[in-house]
């Protein structure tokens, strides 16, 4: 039993290094199918040695600080730079910004994640029709404690880059969503939080 679980426990670490590599090298920003893929590369059958994401989120920011530490800030420093861009256009609709734009481990493909809180979802759709920006719309959920929220997920471009609107309940402003009922709390950083977390980014690249 011992000799089992020690071979799980490394083919975790194995199998969230080149998942991370994954992410990094190939630019793929689903950790499932990260994950999935480097199961495969390495001959991993057994389900139980998949890793959690945050083992690899973890794999993923040492492989970045190692071997790109210098394009890698950059690169996020700039999808910031437009996530923030976009935030105060949406000011009126109370964004945050979410997922690994926030959390530092976006890649060059990586979308935009915000969430905005508007009085009705057909306000944003609105706002985005008469100012002639393209979208897409389609049906999310999202999960406080046992509760599902239903959440209109609009995608566009901004600047070039990808952005997937999250439109939720005003109500929903105050509480812990998640992406999954299982799943870890959405981090999020409202307008002056992004505003000071670039602030640093630059006083650190200057300094």
């Amino acid at each position: 039993m011992g000799r089992r679980t020690n071979r799980q426990t490394d083919m975790r670490a194995r199998i969230a290094a080149a998942a991370a590599r994954l992410m990094a090298e190939d630019g793929i920003d689903d950790f499932a199918l990260a994950k999935r893929k480097a199961a495969r590369q390495l001959g991993a059958l057994d389900t139980q040695s998949l890793p959690r994401n945050d083992e690899i989120e973890a794999e993923l920011r040492d492989y970045r600080a190692l071997y790109q530490a210098e394009d890698h800030p950059q690169l996020i420093g700039e999808l910031r730079r437009i996530a923030l861009d976009a935030m105060q256009a949406l000011e009126q609709f109370n964004p945050y910004l979410t997922g690994p734009v926030l959390k530092g481990i976006a890649g060059p493909y990586a979308e935009i994640d915000l969430q905005l809180f508007p009085d009705s979802a057909k306000d944003v759709e609105i706002f985005l029709l008469d100012r002639n920006i393209a979208f897409s719309t389609q049906e999310g959920r999202r999960y406080s404690g046992d509760r599902s929220r239903a959440v209109s997920l609009i995608s566009l471009v901004w600047q070039g880059v990808p952005v997937r609107l999250a439109v939720l309940d005003p109500r929903d402003e105050r509480l812990a969503l998640k992406t999954s009922q299982a799943g870890k709390v959405i981090e999020r950083a409202g307008i002056a939080e992004v505003g000071a977390i670039l602030s640093a980014d630059n006083a650190a690249k200057s300094g």
